[in-house]
C-alpha cells in the first residue's frame, strides 16, 4: 500500500476513535445526569378500594329439636338476655346456670305458644360467677312429664 493511502485510514481511524470517545463519555454523562439530577418515579398500579358495606354481626344463634334461633345478648357484666322459639310441652320449660361445679341459678320460664307450634320466648338472667376462672354454661331443657327428667338440653356458654 501507499503510504498517502496509510495516512488516510490512520486519520480516518484516529478520527472514529476519537469520535467514539467522545460518544461513549456523553452517553455516560448523560447516563449520570439523568440518575443525578432527575429523579424520575413511577408509580405503582393505583388501586380501586370499593367502599365496604359494615358488616352487620347477627348474633351466634343456637337450637336443637326443642329450641332454635336462640341468642344470648349480654347486657351488663353480670346480666344477660335470653332470645328464641321453643316448641315446648304445655309451654313451659327450665333452665339452669352451672360453671362446671356447682348450679348458681336456675328458673323457668314460658313461650307464647305450646307445641306442636313454636312459641317465642324472651326474659332475662343476673348470674355472678363464684370462681374466677370458671366459665357459666345456660342449660334450657324441657322436663320430661312422666319423671321430670332433663330433656333436649341445650347448653350456651355464657363466659
Amino acid at each position: 500500500m501507499s503510504k498517502k493511502i496509510k495516512n488516510i485510514i490512520m486519520k480516518w481511524t484516529i478520527l472514529l476513535s476519537i469520535i467514539l470517545l467522545f460518544a461513549c463519555n456523553k452517553k455516560e454523562n448523560q447516563r449520570t445526569t439523568i440518575v443525578n439530577d432527575t429523579l424520575v418515579t413511577i408509580p405503582e398500579a393505583t388501586k380501586i378500594v370499593k367502599a365496604e358495606k359494615p358488616e352487620i354481626l347477627l348474633p351466634k344463634q343456637y337450637s336443637n329439636t326443642r329450641f332454635k334461633e336462640v341468642t344470648v345478648e349480654r347486657i351488663d357484666e353480670n346480666k344477660f338476655r335470653v332470645r328464641g322459639k321453643g316448641q315446648i310441652f304445655e309451654a313451659n320449660f327450665n333452665w339452669i346456670i352451672e360453671d362446671g361445679h356447682d348450679e348458681l341459678k336456675t328458673g323457668f320460664q314460658t313461650t307464647d305458644a305450646g307445641a306442636p307450634d313454636w312459641g317465642n320466648f324472651d326474659f332475662t338472667i343476673t348470674v355472678e360467677k363464684k370462681r374466677e376462672n370458671s366459665k357459666l354454661t345456660l342449660v334450657l331443657f324441657e322436663s320430661s312429664a312422666k319423671d321430670g327428667s332433663r330433656q333436649h338440653e341445650l347448653p350456651i356458654v355464657l363466659f
